[in-house]
């Protein structure tokens, strides 16, 4: 664990957490589905580390960024056209190929036994969220379950945090974002609440350099983080 900007942090009554590349590790199904459209246009594959550095922003921005790095870049219809294309393909690759992020079943059990109210608040679409969680077994953890097409904005923009904390009744500065991503920093810092965010996640940039609170090697050391911001660290 590493420290991050180190404000100071009284113990949160909701922790919300990003989905791809916090709780699961879904980049292989997401580059599934989008070398499956890319062939359906003659395009060549992109790989997996390409497609992971274009995940954050939704399914439209994925889009848009797959295509100007296959040289056949698209805007306004054609990339409206693509997306409606990309939705029966993207909820075919869900859970084919995702896996869970190390320590989250361990450390979601730890947090519902405390009583933490626990949220997830993602840029992916609503139901492949849903249908995520539900493969998994970790519907049962969250009160809120917010998804890209849920709110107006995406992240970084905070809509999609300040809707899951109005269903859990929690005000922003009694809670906590945990994210992997730029966009996850930014959202919470425009919702007005600590962010903590993981090594490994779906970022090109270090993660340190985001201007998180704290950053953590994985969930499992999300405990230790919290009391290092509580104490001020």
């Amino acid at each position: 664990m590493n420290v991050g900007a180190g404000r100071s942090l009284r113990p949160p009554k909701a922790i919300l957490f990003d989905l791809d590349g916090t709780l699961v590790d879904s980049a292989p199904d997401i580059a599934a589905a989008v070398n499956e459209l890319l062939a359906s246009r003659d395009l060549p594959p992109l790989g997996l580390d390409q497609v992971k550095a274009m995940i954050g922003g939704g399914v439209r921005k994925l889009i848009e960024r797959a295509f100007a790095a296959s040289g056949a870049p698209l805007v306004g219809n054609a990339l409206d056209e693509a997306n409606r294309v990309m939705a029966p393909i993207y909820s075919r690759h869900l859970t084919g190929l995702t896996r869970l992020m190390p320590g989250v079943r361990e450390v979601l059990t730890h947090f519902y036994a405390k009583g933490m109210a626990m949220g997830v608040a993602t840029n992916k679409p609503q139901l492949a969220t849903r249908e995520i969680l539900l493969h998994f077994g970790l519907t049962e953890y969250f009160r809120a379950i917010i998804g890209g097409d849920a709110v107006t904005c995406l992240k970084p923009a905070p809509d999609a945090l300040l809707l899951a904390l109005a269903q859990l009744g929690v005000d922003p500065c009694d809670a906590l974002l945990v994210g992997d991503s730029g966009a996850d920093a930014g959202a919470a810092r425009a919702a007005g609440m600590p962010v903590i965010l993981l090594r490994g996640g779906y970022t090109h940039f270090p993660v340190e350099e985001l201007g998180a609170d704290q950053v953590c090697d994985s969930l499992f050391d999300l405990p230790a983080a919290m009391q290092g911001l509580q104490a001020g660290a």
